[in-house]
């Protein structure tokens, strides 16, 4: 992990800290459309569509049209979901990072920067579904730095943090496509203590699960 510093977030690193998360959430278009494929109720419909179309149509080519026109569209839908979360996101904390964890008690944004450039994120509150935790939140790597070493510090900053307050876990969200991400959490001691879906209709659809992991820490008080 040469050359990287993990320090707080400042305000000139607002329109970075915006990219990386904009990109590291569009990574995660392409495995969503999978999953969607893969749903039994997709499947169900491709094949409808296309046994349907080549009995009426007498035609081979007029299904594999539709089809793919289908296909299109469902990808489509994935990308437009993504966007309007990220555009949520941002609304909802991206743009006041310093106003929501900076100026809040037991709150706090770092950035992993690399020879001056930033190429991390982490960030963590008290969690709202959980009282007397702390939840990670905002983690991202830019792609071109992954594999340094720099998620797992990103991971031991915030861990390190909730300690030294007194809280005695950390809590985090991700979801069932994000399978390197669960990879690295669990490497990193989290545990899987809840799966769930979303409660909005689309994503009871499309069977998008949510994952909760805890880290569970021993405080200053436990050591003494």
């Amino acid at each position: 992990m040469a050359n990287i510093q993990i320090r707080k977030y400042q305000d000139e690193d607002a329109e970075v800290v915006k990219e990386l998360f904009t990109l590291g959430m569009s990574e995660h278009v392409p495995s969503s459309f999978t999953h969607v494929l893969k749903q039994p109720l997709t499947q169900m419909f491709l094949m409808v569509t296309f046994c349907a179309l080549i009995t009426s149509s007498k035609s081979f080519l007029l299904p594999v049209l539709a089809v793919t026109l289908v296909l299109a569209a469902v990808r489509q839908m994935v990308v437009y979901m993504f966007n309007k979360y990220i555009e949520a996101t941002l609304r909802k904390d991206l743009d006041n990072i310093g106003g929501i964890y900076l100026q809040k008690k037991n709150s706090c944004f770092w950035v992993a920067e690399s020879d001056g450039r930033v190429v991390g994120t982490v960030a963590c509150l008290p969690a709202e579904t959980a009282p007397g935790f702390l939840e990670l939140k905002r983690m991202s790597v830019r792609r071109s730095h992954r594999g340094m070493g720099i998620a797992k510090a990103l991971c031991r900053t915030v861990a390190d943090f909730t300690r030294e307050r007194g809280f005695p876990a950390v809590i985090l969200y991700t979801s069932v496509v994000q399978a390197d991400a669960q990879k690295l959490y669990e490497h990193m001691g989290y545990t899987k203590i809840r799966e769930f879906v979303l409660p909005e209709f689309t994503a009871k659809i499309l069977n998008f699960t949510l994952f909760e992991y805890r880290l569970d820490l021993e405080t200053d008080k436990e050591r003494d």
